[in-house]
């Protein structure tokens, strides 16, 4: 993206990946951008992100793909496994890297979080200010209102970045019934490496999964899933994770016995299966959970955010028509983030299979697609992680790479 003059005003209300992305990339554009965050810091409650090679070349566009990728493990052979530690399907990194013009590379959220920060400009950022959308403005008439404890802000712009239960969304479109409960719940939480090495996996087992991946600075990540009720997550989730999981292969106990109990992270999963009307309405506009909260199933939801930005920037110029801008952006965004929304679900589904039967027809279509071959498994992110931006791309040793030309691979 260009350089330009910073003009108008833009307000980001929410400092997680998503709203960060927007707002690098609008200042970018030659915004003048302000995130409020209603959390006293930035430092992000998380674990581990896996971006995908479409996310990774839309932060390409803001010049900020090469520092995260060499900050990332990048995916190695793994698979996926039953609980009793037989391999179900073999990943296949290179023919990954070869089908959708690059690798999965996983980082620490923390790490995403404070490199975009970093492409700011100082006191861009106002933490522990909550931003609530009184008026959300006319295109081409009326400046959006935001209301902090500080005062009020008019913009020309508000981009709703608050999550899967955004308040920004509930003022915009009030009779959309919102997420709903997934019917599984989440934990996630970093350790240090166990001392036996072991490769990359994915379990599935009745009801359940684990996975197990490494981070480039010798720790793991771990995250599990398991069908639950809604707001169940009482007492010692370590515990719970013993409970659940202590009895699966190797290296999933050690690596539960290795978890601080304070920092294992529980959370239940909703998603929006009722799409939005759009992505925006008048000077204001959804990226990330606040559209499109889905399953983490095909751990797309950041991707999907951080996409979700960088064409937001591209259709919304600080000089252009704003509501044909906008209009364009929910036109590109909504039918797309919404097939992934449904995709996600349906494998969600597949993951809450807990009767006997059904999870060995499951372990036996797994196996008989590996054996097939990588291309088959590979298959379900066809039109997913292959997503070109519409701008250029900044990667290192990229040329000018526009929509209509194939994307530097790395």
């Amino acid at each position: 993206m260009p350089e330009a003059r910073a003009t108008a005003r833009a307000v980001v209300v929410g400092s997680g990946i998503g709203g960060l992305t927007a707002a690098v990339a609008l200042g970018r554009r030659g915004w003048h951008v302000t995130v409020l965050e209603r959390a006293a810091s930035l430092e992000p409650v998380g674990a581990g992100i896996g971006l995908a090679p479409n996310s990774q070349r839309a932060l390409d566009v803001i010049g900020l793909g090469d520092e995260i990728r060499d900050l990332a493990a990048w995916q190695g052979a793994g698979g996926m496994r039953n609980p009793a530690g037989r391999w179900l399907a073999r990943t296949d990194a290179a023919a990954a890297a070869e089908r959708f013009g690059g690798p999965l590379v996983l980082v620490h959220r923390a790490t995403l979080v404070d490199r975009l920060a970093r492409r700011l400009p100082e006191g861009a950022v106002r933490t522990g200010c909550p931003g609530e959308l009184a008026d959300p403005g006319v295109a081409g008439g009326r400046r959006a209102r935001v209301t902090t404890p500080d005062g009020e802000i008019e913009a020309d712009l508000v981009i709703g970045a608050d999550g899967i239960h955004s308040a920004l969304r509930r003022s915009l479109f009030p009779r959309h019934p919102g997420p709903a409960y997934s019917g599984f719940t989440t934990w996630r939480l970093v350790v240090p490496a166990p001392d036996a090495p072991f490769a990359p996996h994915e379990t599935w087992g009745p009801g359940s999964l684990w996975g197990t991946q490494p981070l480039k600075d010798g720790r793991i990540y771990a995250y599990a899933a398991a069908t639950a009720p809604a707001g169940a997550a009482t007492g010692d989730q370590k515990a719970e994770l013993l409970r659940r999981f202590g009895q699966w292969h190797d290296p999933i106990p050690a690596v539960i016995a290795a978890a601080d109990p304070a920092e294992v992270l529980r959370n239940d999963v909703h998603h929006i299966l009722e799409p939005l009307p759009a992505f925006h309405r008048g000077r204001t506009a959804l990226v990330g959970d606040a559209a499109h909260a889905m399953a983490p199933t095909l751990g797309q939801g950041g991707n999907q955010a951080i996409e979700d930005a960088i064409v937001l920037a591209h259709h919304a110029p600080p000089t252009g028509d704003l509501g044909t801008g906008l209009a364009s952006y929910s036109a590109e965004r909504l039918p797309r983030t919404m097939a992934v929304v449904r995709k996600s679900a349906r494998v969600a589904r597949l993951m809450a299979l807990s009767g006997t039967p059904a999870v060995a027809v499951r372990e036996t279509l797994m196996s008989a697609v590996s054996r097939l071959g990588p291309g088959l498994v590979l298959r379900t992110f066809d039109g997913i992680a292959d997503w070109r931006p519409p701008q250029r791309t900044y990667a290192a040793g990229a040329q000018d790479v526009h929509e209509e030309q194939p994307a530097a691979r790395r």
